[in-house]
């Protein structure tokens, strides 16, 4: 490396960024590498001749990296010795050899390269005897530092007087001495060694100021200190520096006094920030009880006390906006126009608040937004999942330490508007514990009358929320408590049907997906068969982000195909999904092919959607124990007991040996045993299973059935009839036998399944067992509160 010295080369070397430090030639360096770019750039470095560039960073900065975040001058450098930590870091000792100036910089796998200048120093042609005056006066200065700086240690002093160059002194001086970045960088930018040494002078001279102004800053705090204000040491400290620096104390007063005015507050409010203006102006500068008001002041005068935007109340415009960014979701989007047309009515029509409530991934957050972009309002998320802690929505009281405003407060300062659309995410999600119960706090942000006076326990002064559109989304509604449900207007979102799956994802997430990973579709085109293949076989669920992601992952491994150099349109279809997404792994649950005994489709609602759940039941000789398996629910247990108790009453009835329960054993099995379940919509299926296992008659393989039964034997209407025809029609079932309470429901079914599907309505289970076992029942003598033939409705749909 010597050769560095004797002329300028030009060399293309690993980069070790430098924060905070800056290396100097023939100074020995050693410090630890935490990134993983710095240590791939040693590793690099020691892999070859050890040589690295140290430079020096600006300013803090994060990946990429370009010259322009580093000064122009580093210091070529050898590695001498390097040792990786346990902790997976790395200490280097390195030893400077030449200063070189910056060319470019690379980005080389994970680490940084960079071209480089490397330039022999210059001298310039003075007297000799200029030099050493020069440098007995940096002696000199540094004789006068050294009292001052405690740090700075005799064998420095030592060294320093023993170099006779005038470059390397004045290097040795920079690195030890110099405290300030910039000043060390200005030395090691100087490559002649009479200018760099010249430059070096001034430097220590104002280093030597800087240091005697602190310790006249130091000694007069001392003398202002006594016994009983040691407590109060770093206030009177900043006291000082405000005074060498000139009152900005007053200034600030000024500066806040003349916002409050500015701002236009009512006349209550006003009086009470200026109030609190003059505590704080009679409060010593510095103080825990100044940074307290200061930040009290701050907040209260960044809420938007005037500012609103003008709602859009154009119906056509809105109706495309929301149309353009969501398919179906058709009752909330009529809820907003009827909404935006009372506004456009009566303007001074107080905001009322929706709770959307649905399954996961079914848009309830994503229509929010597009909602605030229909009225023409800024957006802001509150997210309450998780909250458990009143203070979270009102605030905390100013004189704890760390208090802050609460999440209503925060958002309109966000927003910057007083009439903001607030999305309360995740409503269903918040718990409470002994600090109180967030949900009861919400009740005043969410109740039009009260909320004209919100007062936040921070700000303490009444804001204004009535301008405010409120949102909310939630899961279920089940851990909502029912005050807060009676401030809200519920609109339900269902699971989507595959004909919105399939529109969603040709018109929204294909094209979304596309763009994000850098394709077109010149290059990956997704037929409609793929995309049904993968809403049927690799998920399962109410909304579409699973769906999304499948389409992702199909992106990702196209892009691939495209970085690698293949060139071509990637087609993608059902039977090449397999190929790029897996096995399919998600496989619908079908009918069976043949009639069976004691095997019964029934339906059930979950989080998904709709599945097909086969009830199977086995009697064997025994003693009269029913056994239960599949994860059931206390509900399910307890229909369970009253299909047994109907058979009981009902066995002649039935074409049941009478004492059945006495001489076998029941069991009845709900299959996906590690799924729980539950609810009282699987009651009816459980009584055909017993009937046909106990009767010997097989159950028709095409029926599916939902309803829950009484003791008497009446079908009672159930939830989620849509999700459950949709997954009897993806089975292959024909037939679905449904309560008769349900008729009201048809309406909001999907139009496909209803389609394919023969839906029947039944009042009794005299219905359901006629046309769900093979040759019907034929009822000889009803049980005591029974009608005595089976209804006409069941007759009439077996004519139909």
């Amino acid at each position: 490396m010597s050769q560095f010295t004797q002329r300028a080369d030009t060399l293309t070397l690993p980069v070790l960024p430098l924060g905070g430090i800056t290396a100097f030639p023939a100074i020995p360096l050693n410090f630890e590498l935490t990134d993983d770019a710095s240590i791939a750039a040693a590793d690099a470095a020691n892999a070859t001749d050890a040589f690295v560039l140290l430079i020096s960073l600006q300013a803090p900065a994060n990946d990429p990296l370009t010259a322009d975040h580093f000064y122009k001058t580093g210091t070529v450098a050898k590695i001498k010795q390097s040792i990786k930590t346990e902790v997976g870091e790395m200490r280097v000792v390195l030893e400077g050899y030449a200063r070189a100036e910056l060319l470019e910089l690379h980005r080389f796998a994970d680490y940084y390269t960079a071209t480089v200048a490397v330039k022999a120093p210059s001298v310039t042609d003075v007297p000799e005897l200029y030099d050493e005056a020069m440098m007995r006066e940096a002696a000199r200065l540094l004789d006068g530092m050294k009292a001052l700086m405690p740090t700075v240690s005799d064998d420095v002093i030592k060294a320093a007087k023993a170099i006779r160059s005038p470059g390397a002194f004045a290097d040795f001086i920079a690195a030890n001495v110099l405290v300030r970045g910039e000043d060390k960088q200005l030395i090691l930018d100087t490559y002649d060694e009479t200018e760099r040494l010249s430059c070096l002078l001034p430097l220590m001279q104002e280093e030597t100021e800087l240091l005697r102004c602190e310790i006249d800053i130091h000694r007069e705090v001392r003398e202002r200190l006594n016994q009983n204000q040691k407590d109060f040491y770093l206030r009177e400290q900043m006291r000082v520096i405000e005074e060498e620096l000139g009152d900005g104390a007053e200034s600030e007063i000024d500066e806040l006094e003349a916002r409050i005015r500015a701002t236009k507050l009512p006349e209550e409010i006003e009086k009470k920030l200026l109030k609190e203006l003059s505590r704080m102006a009679k409060t010593p500068f510095g103080s825990s009880e100044a940074s307290v008001l200061r930040t009290y002041l701050d907040v209260c005068l960044d809420l938007p006390w005037n500012e609103k935007t003008e709602d859009r109340v154009d119906i056509a415009a809105a109706q495309k906006i929301l149309d353009a960014d969501h398919e179906g979701l058709s009752k909330v989007k009529e809820r907003i126009l009827e909404f935006l047309a009372v506004r456009k009515l009566n303007p001074d029509l107080g905001n009322q608040v929706l709770c959307l409530v649905g399954p996961p991934g079914v848009g309830k957050t994503s229509v929010a937004h597009s909602i605030a972009r229909a009225m023409n309002r800024k957006y802001v998320r509150v997210s309450l999942g998780g909250v458990r802690d009143e203070a979270d929505i009102r605030g905390h009281r100013k004189t704890y330490l760390g208090a802050m405003p609460g999440r209503i407060m925060a958002a309109l300062t966000q927003a910057g508007t007083k009439n903001p659309l607030i999305l309360l995410d995740e409503i269903d999600k918040m718990t409470r514990n002994s600090h109180g119960d967030p949900s009861s706090a919400l009740l005043e942000v969410l109740d039009g009358e009260q909320n004209k006076h919100f007062r936040d326990h921070f700000t303490e002064v009444p804001f204004d929320l009535s301008e405010c559109l409120f949102i909310a989304t939630a899961n279920t509604l089940e851990g909502v408590p029912r005050p807060l449900i009676d401030r809200m207007e519920i609109i339900e979102l269902t699971t989507y049907t595959k004909s919105e799956k399939m529109a969603i994802a040709k018109n929204h997430l294909i094209p979304k997906q596309l763009k994000r990973h850098g394709l077109d579709r010149r290059r990956l085109r997704i037929t409609d068969e793929a995309v049904s293949g993968i809403i049927d076989d690799y998920t399962r669920e109410a909304g579409v982000r699973n769906l999304e992601r499948e389409i992702g992952t199909i992106c990702r491994k196209t892009a691939k195909r495209v970085a690698s150099g293949i060139k071509g349109l990637t087609v993608v279809t059902n039977d090449n999904l397999p190929d790029l997404l897996g096995p399919r792994k998600l496989p619908r649950e079908k009918a069976e092919g043949e009639d069976l005994c004691g095997v019964v489709n029934g339906l059930a609602y979950t989080e998904a959607g709709g599945d097909l759940l086969k009830v199977e039941a086995l009697p064997f000789p025994g003693e009269g124990k029913i056994e239960l398996t599949g994860s059931l629910g206390d509900v399910m247990k307890e229909s369970a007991k009253i299909a047994v108790s109907f058979l009981r009453a009902n066995a002649e009835i039935l074409g049941v040996e009478p004492d059945f329960y006495k001489t076998n054993d029941i069991h009845i099995h709900f299959p996906e045993g590690a799924v729980p379940k539950d609810g009282p919509s699987a009651g009816v299926t459980m009584v055909t299973a017993l009937v046909s296992a106990l009767s010997g008659k097989p159950v028709r393989h095409d029926v599916a059935m939902t309803g829950e039964v009484t003791l008497t034997g009446n079908v009672l209407p159930i939830g989620g009839l849509k999700e459950k025809t949709m997954a009897a029609a993806a089975a292959g079932v024909k037939t679905v036998l449904i309560p008769e309470g349900n008729l009201r429901d048809l309406p909001l079914l999907d139009k496909d399944a209803v389609a394919s599907l023969k839906i029947v309505p039944c009042r009794h289970l005299f219905d359901v067992l006629n046309l769900a076992l093979v040759g019907g029942m034929t009822a000889k003598k009803p049980a005591v509160g029974m009608p005595c033939a089976p209804s006409n409705m069941a007759e009439t749909a077996r004519q139909a």
